[in-house]
């Protein structure tokens, strides 16, 4: 059994996502495996996000592949490194803009999410005033020496206030963003939670008219599907000026852009897609990263997808020195492959460890057991390409409950002839500490080397020790 501990609820979380084939919100790092260098290159793109820069990466994979996995999993290491994250899911209601508001319904679902390590689950944004207005306040009386109750604290904290929000003042939509922020802290100065509350509902986009705006916060524009990318620029920005590194969002199922029927609709959403790209690549935004998930079809469709809009066409696709199948991990798009079936025999090694862990049991399966179920799921599916990482996940959580709670049965009975048929001898084993095969977020993100045959995951390719490639290969693996 794995000896690292790992917490009831985030045992509990895996076990149960997995099961569902969905992506757990926690835990992540436990069962990572491969993805090393799609890693390391999102990895350098936080860097210029909190060097002052922005990044647009578009990752793209068949379904199950592993997108919204690798998604979270550098939302989760994003907050707790200290940025401010967003996710969202894009549906037929939420989409970057649309003529029923679906842009908005996108910015407040993001809203929503909004994240900070101390609110890695949401609903920050109130958590992130008070903590930038407690921090200046805590300044000020250290500053000047003076107790909590003194009337001066009110007057300096409104100067660092504006002094903040006074730079913001040039940006579009800046003035009335800066105008709402200082709205806020005079409710709570003058202990007005009307005031306050309606600040937040401002900030959060949820104001329908502008004369609403007006009569309640003396502002003349509401957030809208038009602006509210402009306001994410905003945020970002203003997150870079409280004490975070920057703001991330993480907008994945792009493919719901692409299965837009109204080509004049689809076109708008590419649009706007575009007006992201290129502020971000050209400097237009700061501190800002936007991470977008999608199927390979979202993109490379030249009907629907977004090489159907030239423009993206000819930021995205590929050169013609990446098109004999060399990886560029620097460029704007990631295409995810499939995990190899090292990668693969690793993961359900870590998957049995917290199955284990939660149901306080010791480990039943042996290695040929974990080989023959990969046997299984490649028969099953019909083609090594069409492996993914939900479906192996997903069936092998099924496999490890269905032994457990009925202890009659066998794993030989469950999987049948195939798993009951002698394993060939091996002595070797899958090293589960080798540093190609494991995903290690903290690295450094500069760090060099070249990349191993495993990440390079082609027909032959594999990281493991040359047992390893022998026994497989026995399994047509």
């Amino acid at each position: 059994m794995n000896e690292v501990k790992i917490p009831k609820r985030v045992t509990t979380a895996l076990v149960n996502s997995f099961a569902a084939g969905v992506v757990p919100r926690i835990g992540l790092e436990h069962i990572a495996v491969g993805r090393k260098y799609e890693v390391e290159s999102i990895l350098r793109e936080l860097e210029n996000v909190a060097d002052g820069g922005a990044a647009f990466k578009l990752i793209t994979g068949r379904y199950g592949s592993g997108k919204s996995f690798l998604l979270q999993m550098i939302r989760n290491y994003a907050m707790d490194r200290g940025f401010v994250v967003a996710d969202g899911d894009l549906s037929p209601e939420r989409r970057l803009t649309g003529a029923k508001g679906q842009g908005l319904a996108t910015y407040r679902e993001l809203m929503i999410n909004l994240s900070t390590r101390t609110r890695p689950d949401g609903g920050a944004l109130e958590s992130m005033l008070q903590k930038w207005i407690s921090n200046l306040q805590q300044q000020v009386m250290e500053e000047n020496n003076v107790s909590p109750d003194d009337p001066s604290i009110g007057i300096e904290v409104q100067r660092r206030i504006h002094a903040v929000t006074a730079e913001m003042e040039g940006w579009v939509h800046g003035f009335d963003f800066a105008k709402v922020l200082s709205a806020y802290w005079q409710g709570i100065r003058l202990n007005e939670d009307t005031l306050k509350q309606s600040a937040l509902r401002w900030l959060r986009g949820e104001y329908q008219t502008r004369t609403e705006a007006r009569r309640e916060l003396n502002v003349s524009v509401i957030i809208d599907d038009d602006g509210w990318y402009d306001y994410m620029k905003l945020w970002a920005e203003f997150a870079a000026r409280i004490g975070y590194k920057g703001l991330l969002l993480f907008v994945d199922e792009g493919v719901n852009l692409y299965k837009i029927s109204n080509s004049v609709s689809r076109q708008s959403n590419y649009e706007k897609l575009l007006t992201i790209f290129n502020d971000t690549m050209q400097g237009k935004a700061g501190h800002l990263g936007v991470f977008v998930g999608g199927t390979p079809q979202f993109v490379e469709d030249p009907r629907r997808g977004l090489y159907s809009y030239e423009a993206l066409r000819s930021r995205l696709a590929e050169s013609r020195f990446g098109s004999s199948g060399t990886k560029n991990f620097a460029g704007p798009v990631i295409r995810l492959e499939m995990l190899s079936h090292e990668e693969i025999l690793l993961m359900l090694h870590k998957l049995q460890d917290i199955h284990c862990q939660h149901y306080k049991y010791e480990s039943v399966l042996e290695q040929h057991q974990l080989v023959a179920f990969m046997q299984t799921a490649v028969s099953r599916l019909g083609a090594d390409e069409l492996l993914t990482p939900r479906e192996v996940v997903r069936d092998f959580v099924d496999l490890l409950n269905t032994l457990h709670f009925n202890e009659e049965l066998t794993f030989d009975g469950l999987l049948g002839e195939l798993a009951a048929a002698p394993a060939p001898v091996y002595a070797g084993h899958v090293d589960r500490n080798d540093p190609d095969m494991i995903i290690h977020p903290g690295s450094s993100a500069a760090s060099g080397g070249n990349r191993s045959a495993a990440a390079q995951r082609g027909p032959a390719a594999t990281s493991a020790p040359d047992e390893v490639d022998d026994f497989l290969a026995e399994f047509d693996l």
